[in-house]
């Protein structure tokens, strides 16, 4: 029998993985005690991805793992006993509490304490993290219901211990809060300092953001559902899929929604005419960069007209961040966000806060209106020299897969008092953040292509963009994506395939159904050939690197520089010239052809 090497193991179990949560997701349930449950934890075990750390080892229960599993669940997951996965939000003048994640957007509601209902508006990538999480949860809780118990079957000091705090009413004190962390640190067969870290990490969202219970509550309401599972058949975790969710992926329904309203929004200020450029990214960097500079500096104007005991004081302190550096002047306007929108609503922004379920906000700048603003001097904008404006439209990020149903319905053809018409497409520019195969956190990466996980769809392209546009202080890669299933479905056998194989400079969710829907839409003629497309990508995590997951945590400040260096060069690409994009189109050929002299 042929054996198969680590890489090919792991592919096999993604595969395996994708195939039995469709089969399920068809079928409409599942127990994750049963054997389908069992068959999707074998699959995760096989795997061992790198963001799960020690969860194959039955000792320990994996802290980061859970810390990052539950910033994407919605509080009382722990509790839940029944969870339907649905594509109707019904929810609209009911008594069910909604409740959000912390860092996933993701509608769901309370049914009661056991019971949860989840809205699956993003498709099948969806669907696929949260099984896995789900499955890495079960996985976890399972180590704690061991550790419940003693050799003879017995209930443990500890979990007694644990379940008196639980239930306490009164607020810990000092010493027993201590008492308490000990305490479960030995349940959970971790330090007493990584334990703290988690407890201090979950009390402080539970108390800002009410997006979790708290880890007390959390260790033991999973290990005591593991318990009720084991003793009855009725009170174990089903998770049920309704019957409408299977036959609403891949028909888009969400997405033509939403692409509907933003067609009628730029009909309805009558901009269709005007060459629109998209771009996938946050909803900050863009609007900061084009307004950020005229918007403080306005403020500051307004200050020194303003009777304020400490005017002196805040034009002062806004003025040092003018004369800053530009990206140390776009970290600065993190808590003028509010200024800056005012400041810019009436200067060409519309905001489009998304009503159909798809969780995609976006904005259009109508750079017309932008008048004689004053932009970042670093900014290499001209918006006086352009004949045609460009209209700009910021979409937030979408979901894996949804970015083909988002791209593909916002290029189609729009109808228009009953003819067809088609958006004046400019150039699309994708920015994001993925995880970096040869680098570290911080790195720069430039597509080439786009290799898609689990498929054979593979698209190369050509980049309008280059690492010469960025500036010296940040390294840049050069080569292919991988677009994964999910970022909790990798490990390092399978990213070094991609590294060695395809020459893979790092690994994201969404490019390659992006790309998949700009093919489409060139081939049905919805857009130009020569249309430009940009993907850029900054690196949040490398998970071939021990501590440096997305489990590890946010990037923080480390994020800024490479996320406004790679909005500065798509801008300045959007506002050049069409003379001056000749002439640059002119000096990139006579480069090439001096490069392929040299090579001969």
């Amino acid at each position: 029998m042929l054996e198969l090497t680590n890489s090919q193991r792991a592919r096999s179990a993604i595969r395996e993985f994708k195939t039995i949560t469709e089969s399920l997701a068809i079928r409409g349930f599942y127990r994750p005690s049963g054997r389908f449950g069992k068959a999707l934890e074998n699959c995760l075990r096989e795997l061992s991805p790198e963001i799960y750390g020690t969860m194959n080892d039955p000792r320990i229960v994996e802290l980061k793992g859970l810390e990052y599993v539950i910033d994407r669940l919605p509080q009382g997951i722990e509790q839940a006993t029944k969870i339907i996965l649905t594509d109707e939000d019904q929810f609209d003048n009911t008594p069910f509490v909604k409740i959000e994640p912390l860092k996933r957007r993701r509608k769901s509601y309370r049914i009661n304490k056991n019971e949860l209902c989840f809205i699956i508006s993003r498709g099948i990538s969806e669907i696929y993290d949260i099984i896995t999480h789900m499955t890495f949860l079960n996985i976890e809780a399972k180590k704690i219901f061991k550790r419940m118990h003693d050799d003879y079957g017995n209930i443990r000091a500890e979990w007694s211990k644990l379940e008196k705090v639980v239930n306490k009413t009164d607020k810990l004190t000092t010493e027993e809060l201590d008492s308490a962390i000990w305490n479960v640190s030995i349940i959970l067969g971790r330090p007493y300092n990584e334990t703290k870290e988690l407890y201090e990490y979950l009390e402080k969202n539970r108390v800002e953001h009410q997006s979790s219970n708290g880890l007390f509550s959390l260790i033991y309401h999973l290990g005591k559902r593991l318990q009720r599972d084991q003793q009855s058949r009725d009170d174990a975790l089903v998770i049920y899929f309704t019957p409408s969710l299977m036959s609403i992926i891949g028909h888009q329904r969400y997405g033509k929604l939403w692409a509907l309203r933003i067609d009628h929004e730029i009909s309805a200020l009558n901009l269709q005419q005007r060459p629109l450029h998209i771009i996938s990214a946050n909803l900050h960097s863009v609007v900061n960069l084009i307004y950020g500079y005229a918007a403080i500096k306005n403020l500051s104007k307004h200050c020194e007209h303003k009777k304020n005991p400490n005017k002196e004081i805040v034009i002062k302190e806004q003025n040092a961040n003018i004369n800053e550096d530009i990206y140390t002047f776009c970290a600065s306007l993190k808590d003028k966000t509010n200024q800056i929108i005012e400041f810019a609503t009436s200067r060409g922004l519309y905001l489009l806060p998304d009503k159909s379920g798809a969780n995609i906000d976006c904005q259009l700048i109508d750079t017309a209106l932008l008048g004689d603003i004053e932009f970042y001097p670093d900014l290499k904008i001209d918006i006086a020299q352009m004949k045609d404006k460009p209209l700009i439209l910021v979409m937030d990020y979408a979901f894996g897969a949804q970015a083909f149903e988002a791209m593909e319905q916002l290029l189609k053809p729009y109808e228009q008092n009953g003819a067809k018409k088609a958006l004046t497409n400019g150039s699309i520019s994708i920015m994001g953040k993925a995880g970096i195969l040869p680098g570290d956190k911080g790195d720069i990466m430039l597509a080439t292509a786009h290799v898609c996980e689990g498929t054979s769809d593979n698209y190369i392209f050509e980049n309008d963009l280059s690492p010469e546009e960025f500036d010296a202080g940040v390294r840049v890669f050069v080569g292919p994506m991988a677009t994964v299933l999910g970022t909790s479905l990798q490990n390092k056998d399978v990213l070094k395939m991609f590294m060695s194989d395809w020459k893979a400079v790092g690994l994201e969710m969404e490019g390659g159904y992006y790309h998949k829907a700009i093919n489409a839409s060139i081939i049905k003629g919805n857009i130009p050939l020569k249309t430009k497309v940009r993907y850029a990508y900054y690196a949040s995590d490398n998970p071939l690197k021990s501590g440096s997951t997305l489990a590890a945590g946010a990037m923080g400040k480390e994020g800024i520089k490479p996320t406004y260096m790679i909005t500065k060069v798509i801008l300045e690409k959007i506002f050049v010239s069409p003379k001056e994009t000749t002439k640059l189109e002119n000096l990139s050929k006579a480069e090439n052809i001096t490069k392929s002299d040299k090579i001969s």
